[in-house]
């Protein structure tokens, strides 16, 4: 007989048997997004929502890519490996080049959607794929379930067809509105005709995804192709930073406050299904912004992207999960976005199936202190850098150059102290040599820009 006691008893007991659903993952990454681009990290544009992301959880003060470009930054965002040890060290180019240098993230380099699949996760990418657009090189033949987005490096925001398009043109990257997209759009293999916005597009169809699927945990990958260029925008943005004089950095603002308002619809949406306190949400930018376009801003940081002084690596990067990871906290130790593949899968209670070159980054956070890592390293070409302790050190051997900076007193790397250390260069140099030789040769050739940073010029690969 079932007693009003053992009803209790029992359902109490199936409810503690119960596992723990397991937490969904949200990855937002920006594309070009500089260290000084963001309010929270010291800009002028109203970023409430992201700024809003990392005020609930924790902001990183040195958090840094794989690589100072976009792909290599990419393949190793979602594999946890240095992109080296495939040989995904440079970017592709154009299209068209892809097949004949055979570009892509190589097959045998799992990605974490793959990881997630085996343990009923669902994956959407959305956005800038830009990790092969060959047959096989598919989201959907890397372990997402859904895509929408585009599969080459940069696309546009808007066409002619576009209501109240704002274009300001940068020489060779957009000097006219187009009258179709620059690359297809895709819902999973099939191509998509849209003419929106094509930031606010994607923070739809990342709102759309977990309205699907909220009731079993997700992946998403909101990989935006804000704020690359080239600069477009609507009136709508427009319109609130029309204070700002200059035409490409008053686009930049703008392309950045649509981005801002697309991370707030995937947070109304986590809010609205319930799901936002058992939600892992990650942002920050694949490598630093390029400055020569006279837009955005690294800040107080040395060099842009494609070199390897601060403001090619150290990028805006802020985690939030409400209840695991303290609200409001600076976290000033360095950490790099290979560190996002392990937390991933350690927050879900899964085994990592491989040693990474990132961590897990939660006991960190939960704590509030501790080193994650000893030394990062970095390598495209004849550009090479290393992060050790609080040394710095940037060597370019075309250019016959080596620095030695002290990031603690120094972060804009502003005093040069290799001629006055070279003990201390010779070290770094050696664990560099130790760590490159682990990595693998380069699978395609390089491209190559000249930057110039404080006066001198120097002849990146990339």
């Amino acid at each position: 007989m079932i007693t009003r006691r053992t009803f209790f008893l029992s359902t109490a007991t199936a409810v503690a048997a119960a596992p723990a659903r397991k937490p969904n993952l949200v990855l937002i990454l920006a594309d070009d997004l500089g260290y000084g681009d963001l309010a929270c990290y010291g800009g002028s544009v109203p970023t409430p929502h992201i700024d809003g992301l990392a005020r609930a959880g924790t902001r990183f003060t040195n958090g840094y890519v794989s690589a100072a470009v976009c792909s290599p930054s990419r393949a190793a965002l979602l594999t946890g490996l240095y992109q080296q040890r495939f040989g995904h060290e440079f970017n592709s180019g154009e299209v068209d080049r892809e097949a004949k240098i055979g570009f892509g993230l190589p097959k045998s380099a799992e990605t974490l959607p793959a990881m997630l699949k085996a343990h009923g996760y669902r994956s959407a990418a959305l956005g800038k794929w830009h990790l092969g657009a060959r047959e096989g090189y598919h989201p959907l033949d890397r372990g997402f379930d859904e895509f929408y987005g585009f599969l080459p490096g940069a696309n546009n925001f808007v066409t002619v067809r576009t209501p109240n398009a704002v274009i300001a043109p940068v020489k060779g990257e957009g000097e006219a509105t187009r009258p179709e997209r620059q690359h297809k759009l895709w819902r999973n293999r099939e191509t998509v005709e849209d003419h929106a916005h094509l930031t606010e597009t994607l923070g739809a169809e990342a709102a759309a995804f977990i309205e699907r699927n909220h009731a079993a945990p997700f992946f998403v990958y909101l990989a935006f192709n804000a704020v690359h260029t080239p600069l477009e925008s609507t009136a709508k943005y427009v319109d609130r930073v029309a204070h700002i004089a200059a035409p490409k950095k008053r686009l930049l603002a703008a392309m950045t406050m649509a981005m801002d308002d697309a991370v707030g619809v995937v947070l109304d949406k986590l809010k609205a299904t319930g799901r936002d306190r058992d939600t892992l949400v990650v942002f920050l930018s694949d490598n630093g912004s390029p400055i020569v376009t006279g837009a955005g801003s690294n800040g107080p940081l040395r060099g842009e992207k494609v070199t390897y002084y601060e403001g090619g690596v150290r990028v805006p990067f802020a985690m939030r999960w409400p209840g695991r990871i303290r609200a409001g906290r600076l976290f000033t130790e360095p950490v790099v976005s290979r560190d996002v593949v392990p937390t991933f899968l350690a927050a879900a209670g899964i085994s990592a199936p491989r040693q990474f070159d990132g961590v897990d980054l939660l006991p960190f956070l939960e704590r509030g202190s501790g080193r994650p890592h000893k030394a990062l390293f970095w390598r495209a070409g004849t550009g090479r850098a290393a992060l050790v302790g609080r040394w710095k050190w940037i060597e370019h051997t075309a250019g016959n150059f080596t620095g030695l900076y002290d990031l603690k007193l120094d972060p804009g790397e502003r005093t040069n102290l290799a001629a006055s250390q070279p003990d201390r260069v010779r070290k770094i140099h050696a664990e560099w040599e130790a760590w490159s030789k682990q990595m693998a040769a380069p699978a395609w050739p390089e491209r190559s820009r000249d930057v110039v940073v404080d006066g001198q010029r120097l002849h990146w690969q990339l």
